[in-house]
C-alpha cells in the first residue's frame, strides 16, 4: 500500500512541475537578468543565446505591448494564447523597437523568444492588458 501511495504521489508531483505548458526555456547566457510577473515581464543581458519562455495572464482581449533592444544578433519572438504558436515580431542587432501588436484574449499568454545565435547587449520588454 505504501508502495502504491507513494508511486501516485510521485506522479502528481512529476505532472504538477510539468505544468500544461509546452515550451520550455533552454539557455546560455552573460549578465542574464530576467522577471515574470502575471501582467508584464523583461529579460535583460549582455549575452544570450536560445530560448526564453514567458507566461503572461491576459484578462480581457486585446494586445501585446512590447520594447526591444539589441546591439548584436538576431532574436524572433513568438506569442502563444490559444495553442497556436505566431510570430510577434523579430529584432536584429542595432533594433530599438517600441509597439504593440498580436491578438490575445482572456486567458494565458506566453512570450517565447528564440536568437539565432549568439545575441550581445539586450533588452525585452512585454506586458498584457485587460
Amino acid at each position: 500500500m505504501k508502495r502504491i501511495t507513494a508511486l501516485m504521489l510521485a506522479m502528481v508531483l512529476i505532472f504538477t512541475a510539468a505544468g500544461c505548458s509546452s515550451y520550455i526555456s533552454s539557455y546560455t547566457a552573460v549578465g542574464f537578468v530576467h522577471s515574470n510577473s502575471s501582467k508584464s515581464a523583461f529579460m535583460n543581458f549582455f549575452s544570450f543565446k536560445g530560448r526564453m519562455v514567458f507566461r503572461l495572464k491576459s484578462t480581457g482581449e486585446g494586445d501585446i505591448k512590447y520594447t526591444a533592444k539589441l546591439e548584436s544578433g538576431k532574436a524572433a519572438v513568438y506569442y502563444d494564447y490559444n495553442g497556436t504558436k505566431l510570430e510577434l515580431f523579430s529584432a536584429s542587432g542595432g533594433d530599438e523597437i517600441d509597439s504593440r501588436g498580436g491578438y490575445i484574449e482572456k486567458g494565458t499568454v506566453y512570450i517565447i523568444v528564440e536568437t539565432d545565435g549568439q545575441c550581445k547587449n539586450g533588452e525585452f520588454r512585454f506586458s498584457v492588458g485587460g
